[in-house]
């Protein structure tokens, strides 16, 4: 099975490539052979060959940009959004396994009597359109970016401090690194209106599209003091682009064929997007769009509290998906109109996530297991230059703790930096835009990163605290509960034995370690422990009887705890053996984290439910950090048994 894919995402930093790293993993877990063309913001790398698609089964299209599939044909082809590439890897490789993909028919191909739009064909309407817009956003960005950054470095290396501010001289050097910034933030409108008709209609969208936004960016076309700004290109790229979708649809004569999508097409759409525009919404979008800016500018105390925390919220709420996008382009937008302070807003909260994640993981690394503390480095990192998304894989493991706990962190963050009065000249976020001279009131939005870090830090480690694993811990009571049986090796069975709480926990049976072993060697260990103290009468009877237990689900339940159990007949009572391993056990476990500790429980076949019973109780227990935290650091086996007996 040969499978190709392409991933993108609209800034074509993180996502991309998160995407990639998922279909790769799950690919190679899969055993199917895989290549991705990732289209970032360097452009596209690891290019799919002819030859490749040729002989590939099926393709993958995880991408909220507009992609070319004129290359693929005739293939099977699933066209999904890259947040798909990145939570489910593995069901979209088995959609093109199993077949579960439409073949992809290119309309331009007159020798394919069927056409289908499979790239439309499995989104909603409101998936198209975001795709549309966030086309249009990632290649307007980079023209803030340029613009912004290429300003600040003039202004704070050339300006001069006056009564009106930082003021570059008309003949200094830096005045021409001034006017080539203030240049780039021209081409925004047009641009944003250009690629959004241009992920509609493709390439004869093009013409119209940015013909359209540069009517909409100039208010004296249509009679108004100023243009329609941002909101005006976002109508114009989509008027444009739908209507040279609608001319491309009209049947020409052959002979005209070749001159449509050159010619005829981007002047009618021109024309007719330009005259809607010029006569009809240009002047009402203009006025509402000057009504918003006025309305911003004008926001002060409680009113722009309110718009901070919406904007935290909305930026911290998917780490870079469609509502965080909504927010990132709202901001950098308004920057072209001399509005820095929802950008600032904006570049505080796209950090406070990912550094904050990065912190928890630093200050409580026994809370988070060896896979996460390493992704806490990269998130930590991701953060400093404001790549939101270094937060996701906390959230994908753990929403409903992660999001809120990011969410409060950002809206905190936002809010100190509106009332710091910080403001950001560049559509990105983060200390390296401060590092670089992008950001306004410097000493109030670091201020505002680390309070909205910290807060975001100790949040996360409240959560986890009071909400360890429970559902974990459910899952694995739960199959005690319906598949531990009692064990059929033989009708002989021990008196009836009643649970009693005094009598399970054995100073001898606690042994405290650091040798490295396996799963099977912890459980030898124990095993011995018990023949040793005359509990079990039978080793190997009862190690049967625990493997075969662990080959169900594995009894490591997460959090550096693994809880093995079984009932035998070899067994006299009802017995718990421990034991606490200083490095960690090779053991399979739900979160990937090794086992600190492990409580070996053996009960009789006729025990009833004692052995659930003790299950349960451990597992409440060991839900309290600070409980959990005690047995793993305990010196002895006095101090282990002395927190035993308290549960």
């Amino acid at each position: 099975m040969k499978i190709l894919a392409i991933t993108s995402c609209p800034n074509g930093i993180a996502h991309t490539y998160m995407a990639q790293e998922k279909l790769e993993q799950a690919a190679e877990e899969m055993g199917v052979d895989i290549k991705i063309e990732t289209q970032g913001g360097v452009g596209a790398e690891n290019i799919l060959t002819a030859k490749e698609i040729k002989e590939a089964d099926g393709i993958i299209i995880a991408a909220d940009r507009q992609v070319d599939l004129s290359r693929f044909n005739g293939k099977r082809l699933i066209n999904e959004n890259v947040r798909e590439g990145i939570h489910r890897p593995k069901e979209l490789i088995q959609r093109i396994i199993d077949q579960d993909a439409h073949t992809y028919h290119d309309k331009k191909d007159s020798s394919l009597s069927v056409s289908t739009e499979i790239d439309e064909e499995h989104k909603s309407g409101m998936q198209m359109v975001y795709q549309h817009l966030m086309n249009g956003v990632s290649f307007m960005v980079p023209f803030i970016v340029v613009g912004g950054l290429l300003i600040a470095i003039a202004l704070t290396v050339g300006g001069h401090a006056t009564p009106k501010g930082l003021v570059i001289p008309e003949h200094s050097f830096w005045k021409s690194i001034e006017n080539i910034g203030s240049l780039s933030f021209k081409f925004i409108v047009p641009i944003l209106a250009g690629y959004i008709s241009v992920s509609i209609a493709d390439k004869p969208g093009l013409v119209p599209g940015m013909i359209g936004g540069a009517i909409a960016a100039d208010g004296s076309l249509y009679g108004s003091i100023a243009g329609a700004g941002f909101l005006g290109g976002i109508v114009a790229g989509f008027l444009a682009g739908y209507v040279a979708k609608w001319i491309k649809q009209i049947k020409v004569p052959k002979a005209m064929a070749p001159i449509m999508p050159i010619i005829i097409i981007p002047i009618l759409a021109s024309l007719i997007v330009g005259l809607i525009f010029i006569f009809i919404i240009g002047a009402p979008i203009s006025s509402i769009f000057v009504a918003l800016t006025t309305w911003l500018k004008g926001m002060q105390g409680a009113n722009i509290i309110i718009l901070a925390l919406i904007i935290g919220a909305m930026i911290a709420f998917d780490m870079g998906g469609p509502v965080n996008k909504v927010a990132f382009l709202f901001g950098s937008a308004l920057i072209a109109d001399g509005n820095y302070a929802v950008m600032g807003m904006v570049a505080v909260a796209v950090c406070t996530p990912p550094i904050g994640l990065g912190l928890a993981t630093f200050v409580r690394k026994h809370r988070f297991n060896k896979a996460e503390q390493e992704m806490g480095k990269v998130s930590f990192t991701m953060g400093l230059f404001g790549i939101t998304e270094g937060a996701i894989p906390f959230a994908a493991q753990d929403p409903f703790r992660i999001i809120p706990a990011n969410m409060i962190g950002a809206m905190i963050a936002s809010v100190i930096a509106a009332l710091g009065g910080v403001g950001d000249r560049v559509a990105h976020g983060g200390p390296v835009v401060a590092v670089l001279g992008g950001i306004t009131h410097i000493l109030w939005f670091f201020i505002a990163v680390i309070i909205g870090s910290l807060v975001t830090m100790f949040t996360i480690l409240l959560f986890k605290r009071h909400t360890l694993v429970t559902t974990k811990i459910n899952a694995v009571n739960d199959s005690a509960l319906k598949n531990d049986k009692p064990s059929t090796d033989s009708q002989t069975t021990t008196p009836k034995t009643e649970f009693a709480q005094s009598d399970v926990f054995d100073k001898e049976l606690i042994k405290i370690t650091k040798a490295d072993m396996n799963r099977d060697q912890a459980i030898d260990t124990l095993l011995a422990k018990l023949v040793e103290q005359h509990y079990i009468t039978n080793k190997e009877t009862v190690k049967n009887a625990i493997l075969q237990r662990e080959a169900e689900s594995t009894t490591a339940i997460g959090m550096s705890v693994a809880i093995p159990h079984a009932k035998s007949k070899a067994v006299k009572r009802p017995v718990v053996a421990v034991m606490s391993h200083k490095k960690g056990i090779e053991w399979e476990s739900l979160d990937g984290s090794l086992p600190h500790l492990v409580f070996l429980i053996a009960v009789p076949n006729d025990s009833n439910d004692t052995h659930l019973r003790l299950l349960q109780r451990l597992s409440r227990s060991l839900m309290q950090d600070n409980t959990r935290d005690e047995l793993i650091h305990a010196q002895n086996r006095n101090e282990i048994y002395d927190i035993l007996k308290e549960i």
